[in-house]
């Protein structure tokens, strides 16, 4: 399954390609509206993207009222992402999407204003699932001082999947002037030099929970999709690579397919969590059991657990 990563595509301007996702992740919404962060919002960098946006977006009234409907008519399945600052949020959030044919929720626990420790995620998740039925995807920041535990944390709490990673912080300067670039200094770095930390955050969370993944961060080919998923991921996101190849959906998809064939798989989920055999003499695989709630819930949006 190929998604895009949220906050990369504009679904509503470019429908043609949202189409081509097997399901399609908003932008973060919140309980208001948001205007996000004053420019410069994006700058390039060698290694990466920076960017700055803020959780720009209409508020969870006008998604409702207006933009939902019109990214349900695209037809890919349409995975909401959600963010707030209290557990209450994020259950009010859910329970007015529980009423709508949103397949998934994100629950976008790694933006810079909710640190997520595993108490916090805790809270966020249990709020979230009394509040709904529908599948939830903890979205977690490779940046936390124990990763794996808050991971542990929100799949005990009701999480049936995780989305690994979000950006990771990052600065560049101007050269003339020596000044940040962006109108916030700092920001989040994606792109190719955030590969191999989605990569040990998926690794390392595929071995702590079981849980179904949506692997993302610097993905630009086949082969870079197929390693997310030897690492445990079930499903990637693309994001960076759309600003430049606005069809990568459709080539990552076919690269994905021959990478796995020339490896000897039958199809590119069979080599899900190769990566983790005879690692250190333990069993390939995770080494705890999903909850049957989280296995029969990722089923219906498509996930492998």
């Amino acid at each position: 399954m190929i998604l895009n990563a949220s906050g990369c595509l504009d679904a509503l301007t470019a429908p043609e390609v949202a189409r081509e996702f097997d399901a399609f992740v908003t932008k973060t919404v919140t309980p208001l509206q948001r205007e996000g962060n004053a420019p410069v919002r994006i700058a390039e960098t060698d290694v990466g993207m920076l960017n700055s946006i803020g959780l720009a977006n209409p508020g969870i009234d006008t998604f409702l009222a207006d933009v939902l409907p019109r990214l349900l008519d695209l037809g890919p399945p349409v995975w909401v992402s959600v963010g707030g600052f209290a557990a209450a949020e994020y259950a009010d959030l859910c329970a007015r999407l529980e009423r709508t044919d949103a397949a998934a929720i994100e629950l976008n626990l790694s933006c810079p204003n909710v640190a997520a420790p595993e108490d916090e995620a805790t809270a966020i998740v249990a709020a979230a699932r009394a509040a709904t039925g529908k599948p939830l995807f903890a979205k977690l920041s490779p940046a936390l001082p124990d990763l794996p535990a808050v991971a542990l944390a929100a799949a005990a709490a009701g999480a049936d999947g995780l989305a690994l990673v979000n950006t990771i912080r990052g600065l560049a300067l101007d050269p003339a002037t020596l000044r940040p670039r962006l109108g916030t200094a700092a920001g989040g770095l994606s792109g190719p030099a955030l590969r191999p930390v989605a990569l040990a955050a998926v690794h390392t969370c595929f071995r702590a929970t079981g849980l179904p993944i949506v692997g993302m961060g610097g993905v630009e080919t086949g082969a870079h999709a197929l390693e997310l998923i030897a690492a445990g991921a079930s499903a990637v996101a693309l994001g960076t690579v759309l600003f430049a190849d606005p069809g990568a959906a459709a080539r990552v998809r076919e690269e994905l397919a021959g990478e796995a064939r020339q490896r000897g798989f039958a199809d590119p989920l069979a080599a899900r969590g190769v990566a983790h055999a005879d690692l250190d003499g333990a069993p390939p695989g995770p080494v705890v059991r999903v909850a049957d709630g989280a296995r029969k819930r990722s089923a219906q949006v498509g996930l492998k657990v």
